[in-house]
């Protein structure tokens, strides 16, 4: 099986994007949508959670 070489140019572009997607998301979100955005990812990770204990 060949190893196929990543594109130099496509990985940090990719990587730049990635860098400041989380930041400039957040920045443009209001605060009630952070809000209901952190409520159901936290119910997600204590859904996960208590399905493990069992």
């Amino acid at each position: 099986m060949e190893k196929m070489e990543k594109n130099a140019a496509a990985v940090a572009l990719g990587r730049l994007g990635g860098l400041k997607g989380g930041k400039a998301r957040a920045k443009m979100l209001t605060a009630a949508a952070r809000k209901r955005i952190a409520k159901r990812a936290a119910a997600a990770r204590w859904k996960k959670k208590s399905a493990s204990k069992r």
